[in-house]
């Protein structure tokens, strides 16, 4: 049995990738982009740095999505799972989802987090909120779901999907916390010697 269905895939690639993507296109500048040295001549467009965070990233959304379905299927590595094999397979799918949509929120910025500036783009809302209504019609309603595969889910796959989703988030404002607290170690180290000279 496939974790996902092609069309499951296909409706993630239209669902995640393409509103929230051409609404970040509008996105104001929630950096301070022209204080930046400019990249050097010979630097690569994603350097080792993003490399890492987007194997990260993707590592996250591949765990949380499977551990959601394990949760849901009797006798997975979580216990106390009595779902369906596609009620599982519709969770993980629904989880994949959000987790695309929080991701664009995370994307927003390399260094910044996700909640600096969060509603200065209605577009991006607009997008991640006609992803959801679209998100729970496919799993709602019986047409659609003999076309993608899915299964109904209740109030408490909901709201594991969305909270097994938000861990891409958390990771992510994790990592660029930690960019940050380096950033101003280099910058008080450098001032004390500055300072001491």
């Amino acid at each position: 049995m496939l974790p996902l269905v092609a069309t499951q895939i296909l409706w993630i690639n239209l669902v995640t990738d393409s509103g929230p993507a051409l609404a970040m296109g509008v996105d104001p500048e929630i950096d301070d982009v022209m204080a930046r040295p400019p990249r050097g001549l010979h630097d690569r467009a994603i350097d080792l740095g993003m490399w890492i965070g987007i194997g990260v990233t993707g590592l996250v959304i591949a765990v949380i999505t499977l551990l959601t379905m394990d949760m849901f299927l009797p006798g997975g590595i979580v216990p106390g799972g009595t779902d369906t094999f596609d009620v599982a397979r519709t969770a993980g799918f629904t989880t994949l989802v959000f987790a695309g949509l929080f991701t664009a929120f995370n994307a927003r910025s390399a260094t910044s987090s996700a909640f600096r500036g969060l509603f200065t783009n209605r577009w991006l809302w607009g997008a991640v909120a006609l992803a959801v209504v679209l998100q729970v019609a496919v799993v709602s309603l019986p047409p659609l779901q003999v076309a993608f595969g899915t299964a109904p889910l209740d109030g408490v796959h909901w709201l594991v999907c969305a909270g097994m989703a938000s861990v891409v988030l958390w990771v992510e404002e994790l990592r660029k916390l930690g960019i940050l607290l380096a950033t101003r170690r280099r910058a008080d180290g450098a001032g004390a010697r500055f300072r001491a000279a």
